[in-house]
């Protein structure tokens, strides 16, 4: 499981799609509701771009929680640009928290991992793919592989 800050900023560097369009959001969201079929995980999954929601779904076992999480994580992508995992990760780095220092509201942002800013080659982030129901590592892993699954599909190299 990738925890450190080099690892998640690495696989953001990585994970830089070459576009983004409505059929592409689609794709990505079908992937990552088949990853999370495949483990019976009780997700939901959000993908978005600039402030247009594309995909949403929600599985079995997931709730209308799942939904506020995936709002709070995903405001943490808008404002900083890189992961929800990230954010939290850089502040751990400190010997601090996101809560004790980011001086934002906790109520409207988590630096929990599960949402991954969406790049794009030449346009930088134009959105953000999210889930909510695992583990926050758990949570990102399954959103890197859906991207890693989506960089495939365009018949590129994931790394």
């Amino acid at each position: 499981m990738v925890h450190s800050v080099e690892e998640i900023a690495a696989q953001e560097s990585r994970l830089v799609l070459p576009r983004f369009t409505y059929d592409d959001a689609w794709t990505l969201g079908t992937i990552l509701v088949e990853l999370a079929r495949e483990r019976r995980a009780p997700v939901a999954i959000d993908v978005r771009r600039g402030a247009q929601q594309l995909f949403h779904c929600a599985l079995p076992g997931s709730s209308a929680d799942n939904d506020a999480w995936i709002d709070r994580k995903r405001r943490v992508v808008e404002r900083y640009g890189v992961s929800s995992f990230l954010v939290g990760a850089r502040f751990r780095a400190k010997g601090t928290t996101f809560e004790d220092s980011s001086r934002l509201d906790p109520d409207r942002f988590a630096a929990h991992g599960g949402s991954f800013p969406i790049a794009v080659e030449g346009a930088g982030v134009i959105g953000s793919v999210t889930v909510s129901g695992l583990p926050q590592a758990e949570d990102h892993a399954l959103v890197v592989l859906g991207l890693e699954r989506l960089l495939i599909s365009y018949g590129g190299d994931a790394g």
